[in-house]
């Protein structure tokens, strides 16, 4: 990570603070044209004024902003967006998409609403849901690659029964960030415990009691929500359809990665489709071909937040938020160094997900100042990681300008807000990591 982060800034804190208006410049124009335009009774108001396009002149004002010159801001702006981590998200959104469009058209969709319809009990299907998309995402270690998986069959469940899509949403973006940050193959449980020099199994440990409980609570939730499906039960459930997921969760288990779970989920579909359903390798192509259209916005937008976020890192603006925050920490807790050190670090994580909209890169960005804040403070590395992954994860479950609500929606066809509001999961963990915290740094 760039020392850029760590060392002194030479302006004052006000001038730095103020490239962080490009982030409330988007912001302002994103969210404040969906709540006016919802307000206003329009449907799908979020989809309006496109993220991708809100975003445009939010980079403008970044780049007024920056004293460098034109030629070097657009170098800056070209490295944030084709960051590792950002590229790696762009290439999931496509697969992701190309996966839900070709099980839906070869009948694995509906398969596994059929399987799942028998299986659950009318009562317990969200917390069904939620398990499921727990179990998933810690085997496959990405909440993205998960909703993906998940959302198509949840779409079934939602047009068969009619459902309220936010909270089956709400379902599927709680289980997906619980196995994320649980995951040891997790992109921020690596980045997490790289930074904070934490072995990856202490850091498991530590955040197996802050997310298990909060898990618990949630399917209480859920569960007394008294959602119930009535149904026919379907006698002939076409098995081979499940053989994908199945697919998928049996790789993620083995620890392939992510790109080749979906890639074989893809083609195996294709084939039992060739096989059952005289599926023709034209309509694959076409069906690849729609999938990865509709993953185009949510791709552009990913860019697009990667070249700010690196514009904005360069102005000073992220190294200015993390000094106010040390400096907070600091001040609010001088008797306790432990105490103050974990609520800064939990801060940086949290506020900096806020404008990056990527908990793995606000992780990145912050884990040094974290590791400086641990060692200050004599927090261990394996709670030191624990906190910068959970407080970035909460943070991502309950944005609705995140990639995570960004894809739900467009899947379930409601708007990210919808999906972020029955989130339940995400504010549960928030409360009770922030009491667990509290009470073992007496």
């Amino acid at each position: 990570m760039s020392n850029e982060l760590t060392k002194p800034l030479n302006s004052s804190p006000e001038k730095s603070l103020l490239s962080l208006l490009p982030f409330g410049v988007f912001l302002g124009l994103f969210l404040g044209t969906g709540i006016v335009l919802t307000l206003q009774g329009e449907d799908f108001a979020f989809y309006q004024l496109p993220a991708s396009i809100a975003i445009i002149p939010a980079i403008l004002v970044a780049v007024f902003l920056g004293k460098d010159s034109i030629n070097e801001q657009v170098s800056q702006f070209i490295t944030g967006a084709g960051h590792s981590n950002i590229i790696t998200m762009c290439i999931i959104y496509l697969l992701a998409g190309a996966f839900a469009i070709v099980a839906k058209s070869t009948g694995s969709v509906d398969a596994s609403v059929q399987l799942g319809l028998s299986f659950f009990p009318d009562y317990l299907l969200l917390p069904g849901l939620f398990l499921v998309s727990a179990f998933i995402a810690t085997a496959m270690g990405t909440s993205m690659g998960t909703i993906a998986a998940i959302a198509p069959v949840a779409l079934g469940f939602i047009e068969s029964a009619n459902l309220d899509a936010s909270i089956v949403a709400g379902c599927i973006i709680s289980g997906a960030i619980f196995g994320d940050n649980l995951s040891i193959i997790s992109d921020t449980t690596i980045a997490s415990t790289r930074s904070q020099g934490a072995h990856m199994k202490d850091k498991f440990k530590v955040n197996f009691k802050f997310a298990v409980p909060a898990a618990l609570l949630c399917l209480i939730i859920y569960a007394s929500m008294g959602v119930s499906i009535p149904h026919e039960q379907v006698q002939d459930i076409k098995i081979l359809g499940l053989l994908p997921y199945i697919a998928i969760l049996t790789l993620a288990l083995m620890g392939i990665n992510v790109f080749v779970v979906l890639i074989v989920g893809i083609i195996l579909a294709a084939a039992i489709g060739m096989f059952d359903n005289s599926y023709q390798l034209s309509a694959w192509v076409s069906d690849i071909n729609t999938g990865f259209g509709s993953m185009q916005d949510i791709f552009i937008l990913s860019l697009f937040i990667g070249g700010l976020s690196e514009l904005i890192k360069r102005q000073g603006g992220l190294a200015a938020l993390t000094d106010i925050i040390e400096s907070f920490a600091r001040k609010l807790n001088p008797n306790n160094k432990k105490r103050a050190a974990g609520l800064g670090i939990a801060s940086l994580a949290f506020i900096c997900n806020f404008f990056t909209a990527n908990n793995t890169v606000s992780i990145i960005v912050t884990g040094e100042t974290a590791k400086e804040l641990a060692e200050d403070g004599e927090v261990s590395p394996a709670h030191s990681a624990s906190l910068l992954d959970i407080y970035a994860c909460i943070n991502q479950g309950l944005l609705p300008y995140g990639a995570q609500a960004l894809l739900l929606g467009a899947t379930l066809k409601i708007s990210p807000l919808a999906v972020v509001s029955s989130a339940f999961y995400p504010m549960i963990l928030l409360v009770v990591a922030s009491i667990a915290f509290w009470r073992i740094t007496k």
